[in-house]
């Protein structure tokens, strides 16, 4: 239905469907776009975005649209929002929801459900909303009151970006969707300023004074371009090495001084020694983790503190000797002003971790069968531009990118924390609509790409602009890395028959090439970079290509 505008917290001089207002309100928190797969359960929401300025991105699968939305609020730090339909499209969504759980990012996610009347009866594809999403989001709505369609978007979208970002899931019963409700915009709720105050960083500079050898772990979410130059300027200023989160790493420039690596999986085995070794840590967003921390076994004699807008420090195991409840981003902006100097880096303590990082990510060549992919990160280095995005799943492959693809500016970096795989297409296609003007490149082992490859359709559609390198080694080749270790000689469920994915681009539309020698990847990659839309690199490796020599 057509409706006239409405401003924000007037008396409404129309009526306007529940399903139509949702669209309006999320308009008014400046939502870009909507991921979706469609479905009968939430017809009046697709209704009402028919002549919306919210652009709507088709996908090809209900995951594919969440692990977009779940890219979208990493990109930008707000909610990114999928729509899905009940039963079987939550489900294909749950993945992006334990996703952006895990890896803290903001993102809303609408389902359909069934009439309610209907419910508690079997009916088709019903489900309990709260049993499924409860333990795997910040709160779970079900929009049983019309009236009250603005009121929860709002809530929901304020939820998923305070405190500790995560997921939030609104439930969309088909029929409250078309009663006709007061036209009523709810105004943004604002969050709150996270200003650490004189007193936090007076303490602080009391610790960094005291301290021999600190270290600052930097990651989390609500980092801006402005935050992630402070952190470099302060940690240069003041001598104090900075390591990164798994996957965290585009929160400092690379090549910075006081960079020294990102911990968790594939880590340099030297970090784990340099984390012992500080006397202080000072955890930036990030929090002491297991994966950060091997297991919780690094990091536990060091002075600790935490600096996070979360006051339950939720996730976080270990000692807190001082909690600064403030978001990192501002905290480390104003840290820069911050009085009380640090000495020269005297001993060494910085330049040691630097130089150890610099070495660790300089390519090498590996001198396996087919495409050295050392070679082809070193390609990679000298053609792509500093503000490239790049984007990979999980898995053996994306070792190599976040190796030795540095980081120069936020945000750049997409990749999943909780290790799901088939994130890095969907999130390709989502980044290269966040960055049209910036160059996208994802890297997908064989099984990743398989898993939300179908993805490349939406890309075509959407013109939009991105580089796809497939791995492919014919295996599931963690795993089996994993079999080699435990149960040498008997690999088991890990093979895989793939099929030409040059060819299989080429169908979508895209551009496809396979590559079987390093030596021909750059003519490879510049042809790449000339087509006029998504294009995906096919190299050919062997089973026995797991990741980069340490």
């Amino acid at each position: 239905m057509k409706t006239t505008s409405a401003q924000v917290g007037e008396s409404p001089v129309t009526q306007i469907s529940a399903g139509h207002l949702i669209v309006k309100q999320l308009e008014s928190l400046g939502v870009p776009r909507v991921y979706c797969v469609p479905g009968e359960s939430y017809l009046d929401t697709l209704d009402g975005l028919y002549d919306s300025s919210i652009r709507t991105v088709v996908c090809r699968q209900e995951g594919g649209a969440g692990l977009m939305a779940l890219t979208e609020g990493r990109l930008t730090g707000l909610p990114g929002v999928a729509m899905v339909t009940r039963g079987p499209g939550a489900a294909n969504a749950m993945i992006a929801v334990h996703t952006a759980w895990q890896d803290a990012t903001p993102m809303l996610l609408f389902v359909g459900l069934v009439p309610t009347h209907q419910r508690d009866r079997e009916a088709f594809q019903e489900f309990s909303l709260q049993g499924w999403f409860g333990t795997t989001a910040k709160k779970v709505f079900v929009l049983d009151t019309p009236e009250q369609a603005a009121k929860i978007v709002a809530e929901a979208a304020h939820l998923a970006v305070s405190g500790r970002p995560g997921p939030v899931v609104i439930g969309l019963p088909e029929e409250v969707l078309r009663h006709n409700v007061p036209f009523v915009v709810e105004k943004p709720r604002a969050l709150p300023v996270g200003d650490a105050g004189a007193h936090s960083h007076a303490a602080v500079v009391q610790y960094l004074n005291e301290a021999q050898r600190p270290l600052i772990i930097a990651g989390g979410e609500g980092w801006k371009a402005s935050s992630a130059e402070a952190l470099a300027a302060w940690a240069e200023a003041k001598s104090i090495p900075v390591a990164t989160d798994f996957r965290a790493y585009d929160v400092i420039d690379n090549s910075s001084p006081a960079f020294v690596g990102m911990l968790g999986y594939g880590r340099d085995k030297n970090l784990s020694g340099y984390v012992d070794r500080a006397d202080l840590i000072i955890y930036l967003g990030a929090l002491h983790t297991d994966v950060l921390s091997d297991g919780y076994s690094i990091g536990n004699g060091a002075r600790t503190v935490v600096v996070s807008a979360d006051p339950g420090v939720r996730a976080h195991s270990g000692t807190i000797d001082l909690q600064v409840l403030a978001s990192p981003a501002r905290f480390v902006e104003d840290a820069v002003e911050i009085a009380g100097t640090r000495r020269n880096d005297i001993d060494g303590w910085m330049a040691a971790g630097h130089s150890a990082w610099q070495t660790y990510s300089t390519a090498l060549e590996d001198g396996g069968i087919g495409v050295d992919l050392s070679q082809v990160m070193a390609t990679l280095h000298r053609m792509l531009p500093r503000d490239a995005v790049v984007t990979y799943g999980a898995g053996n492959h994306a070792i190599w990118p976040q190796r030795f693809l540095a980081s120069h500016q936020y945000p750049s970096v997409v990749a999943p924390k909780n290790g799901a795989m088939g994130v890095g297409i969907p999130a390709a296609v989502a980044a290269s609509l966040v960055f049209p003007e910036r160059q996208v490149i994802s890297v997908a082992g064989d099984g990743c790409f398989l898993m939300n490859g179908q993805e490349l359709a939406t890309a075509v559609a959407e013109r939009t602009r991105l580089i796809v390198l497939v791995v492919d080694n014919s295996c599931y080749g963690t795993i089996v890395q994993h079999q080699e270790r435990d149960y040498p000689g008997r690999p088991s469920g890990t093979s895989l028959e793939n099929p030409d994915f040059a060819t299989l681009a080429r169908a979508y539309g895209a551009f496809g090439v396979q590559v079987k020698d390093a030596a021909d990847f750059a003519e490879a990659f510049a042809q790449a970079l000339e087509f006029d839309g998504p294009a995906v690199l096919h190299l050919i490796t062997d089973s026995t290509t797991r990741g980069p020599a340490v």
